[in-house]
């Protein structure tokens, strides 16, 4: 079974969330899809292009959130503990849990790009590759 699922979202540092919101939704036709203070201090904003199962996360340099391309596991444990084994940069010694999010970690390419792996649930990678 492969590890990697899908490419949920992709980040993108912006300098005002809110103009960057409006450019998006307004100009570019994006759907808002998220938006939410995850913790005081961490907002997140997410949109999605019209007919992509991908979107857009719209942070703040200074976002306590990770610059990141979020990707989709079929078990956050069984992918940390590989990457782990592999010697990968992990940023999460433990996976995060917050109520009603799924399990994630962040970590790092060899190139040091960031990447987070989001528990996906069952089916939602077969239906993104239906849209």
């Amino acid at each position: 079974m492969a590890m990697t699922t899908r490419i949920m979202s992709v980040t993108m540092p912006v300098a005002d969330q809110d103009r960057a919101l409006a450019f998006y939704t307004e100009v570019l036709g994006c759907e808002l899809v998220t938006d939410v203070e995850v913790w005081p201090g961490a907002r997140l904003v997410e949109v999605v292009p019209p007919g992509s199962s991908v979107g857009f996360v719209l942070l703040p340099p200074d976002s306590p959130i990770p610059v990141a391309v979020r990707m989709g596991t079929s078990s956050a444990e069984d992918a940390h503990a590989r990457l782990r084994d592999a010697g990968a940069t992990l940023h999460n010694d433990e996976l995060v849990r917050m109520p009603g999010v799924p399990p994630m970690f962040f970590f790092a390419d060899p190139d040091g790009n960031g990447l987070v792996y989001i528990e996906d649930a069952p089916g939602n990678a077969d239906r993104a590759t239906a849209e």
